[in-house]
């Protein structure tokens, strides 16, 4: 190789280098404030949103989102009759990443101290998506102090197969390091709206979701690399914690939409109500992986239901 060629390479890997940084940069830049207050932990803050009064009710969101996506609608639908809680889970939303915790079982000890600052008591939780798994890790970890589980798509089984190249390139040092922050930094509107259609679907995104959600913090470089390496390693820690999930005895309810193509129905809600006595399971027709914004009345329905059966019991 010439040192003509040489330098040239250089300085392409420089430009490369240079033009990554600033997108990570740029792309860690946070405009949209928090709704809520900080709760302070041993090493950091969790950003919690509190609303209504009643029973506790805590709300764990989905992969890369945030408290905002349950702040939307649903919080404010639930607070009417509960004192919920929307938790932006460690390292998402306005939540300190806690050491970028990559386990179900260690965001829940974080959130369940959390919980426990604010003077929660034997909640309802609710998780959707990969806050599913969370929940079921809370559970748990401690099953006497959770009334009940509303879960939402949840992700909560081992799955056949691998996950997409998609997540084996965002999961890997090439993606961490030059794919995540170049797509925060340059990825246009118009391509993060199609991606969240794709996750609505079939259902519309309603009108205003996005910007209320928050397109920075959405497309925040820092949070798209841990959740690339949490979604990742999914698989293997809801492998781990599904062995006791027969030992729980809380009332469970699961919603769960027929069109989900994002969490697959047969092999995590249907898995469960066919597997744990009291788990009961509600499938939405034409609905996708956002039941809680495509039937909101469908999901206060089962909070309610959850709630009435940890009352009997």
């Amino acid at each position: 190789m010439t040192l003509t060629r040489l330098a040239g390479k250089v300085a392409l890997f420089s430009a490369i280098a240079a033009t990554t940084m600033a997108c990570a940069q740029a792309a860690d830049t946070v405009q949209t404030p928090p709704q809520g207050a900080y709760v302070a932990l041993d090493g950091g803050r969790v950003h919690a949103v509190v609303q209504g009064q009643g029973p506790d009710l805590v709300l764990i969101h989905g992969a890369n989102g945030n408290a905002r996506d349950f702040t939307f609608d649903l919080a404010g639908r639930m607070a009417q009759e509960f004192r919920v809680i929307s938790f932006d889970r460690p390292g998402f939303g306005h939540s300190d990443a806690f050491g970028g915790l990559k386990s179900p079982m260690a965001q829940a000890q974080v959130l369940r101290d959390a919980a426990a600052e604010l003077g929660v008591d034997r909640p309802i939780l609710l998780g959707h998506s990969y806050g599913g798994a969370v929940a079921m890790a809370w559970a748990l970890q401690a099953p006497g102090d959770v009334a009940g589980l509303t879960l939402l798509a949840p992700a909560v089984y081992p799955w056949p197969g691998e996950l997409g190249l998609w997540y084996q390139l965002s999961s890997s040092w090439l993606g961490q390091k030059v794919v995540l922050p170049l797509v925060a930094g340059l990825a246009p509107r118009s391509a993060v709206d199609s991606s969240l259609e794709g996750v609505f679907a079939p259902n519309p995104v309603p009108e205003g979701y996005m910007d209320h959600l928050g397109y920075d913090l959405t497309l925040r470089a820092s949070q798209l690399a841990l959740n690339a390496r949490q979604v990742d390693g999914l698989k293997g820690y809801v492998e781990a914690m599904s062995p006791g999930y027969p030992a729980l005895t809380m009332p469970i309810e699961i919603i769960h939409g027929d069109q989900d193509t994002t969490v697959g129905l047969s092999f995590h809600s249907q898995r469960m109500a066919d597997t744990l006595d009291n788990a009961q399971l509600t499938i939405l027709p034409d609905v996708g992986h956002m039941p809680h914004h495509a039937r909101p009345k469908d999901v206060a329905d089962a909070i309610r239901r959850t709630y009435t059966r940890a009352r009997s019991q």
